[in-house]
């Protein structure tokens, strides 16, 4: 019987034996005093101290003397934690819409529209000249092409490049 008491110890019975033991201790006799015994060697080896006298005597009297609190009114519940918070965050959505609302203004706004500005009466405007890049430079930049850091997400960009490219006489 013993062994079967160090066995339930150590946590090494299934869970019938374990009732059955569970049972044989509840009846008191030779196997509490096993199951005491054991746990005394244990606390020893562990050199964890003893109570002292009484304890237990004491521990029920003083737990016996406190007030049973069956639900304390000062602890909030989850519920009400939720709904103080509710018109905080309904404040910060507002506030973030506003925020948007006002730099979606500012960047589009009627002030910053650019109006086409028509040249004075009489007056053409002038032409930008277009300087040519040497035919050295574009065979350069067609051979090279390979090389140059661009993204998958072109599609058939470099493509286009290669085929629009003119040839023009030297």
């Amino acid at each position: 019987m013993k062994d079967r008491i160090s066995a339930l110890m150590d946590g090494e019975l299934s869970p019938a034996e374990t009732e059955d033991q569970l049972h044989a201790l509840r009846k008191g006799g030779e196997a509490l005093e096993a199951w005491r015994r054991y746990h005394l060697i244990g606390d020893a080896i562990r050199d964890t101290r003893p109570l002292s006298r009484g304890f237990s005597t004491r521990f029920s009297e003083r737990l016996a003397a406190e007030a049973t609190v069956f639900s304390p009114a000062s602890i909030p519940s989850r519920t009400e934690k939720l709904r103080a918070r509710i018109p905080l965050s309904a404040a910060a959505s507002l506030a973030a819409v506003a925020l948007v609302g006002a730099l979606a203004y500012q960047t589009f706004g009627p002030e910053n529209q650019q109006v086409a500005q028509s040249a004075p009466e009489g007056q053409k405007p002038a032409a930008k000249a277009a300087v040519p890049m040497p035919g050295a430079v574009n065979d350069y930049l067609l051979a090279h092409q390979n090389y140059s850091p661009r993204s998958t997400l072109q599609g058939v960009a470099p493509y286009v490049r290669t085929v629009s490219e003119s040839s023009r006489p030297r």
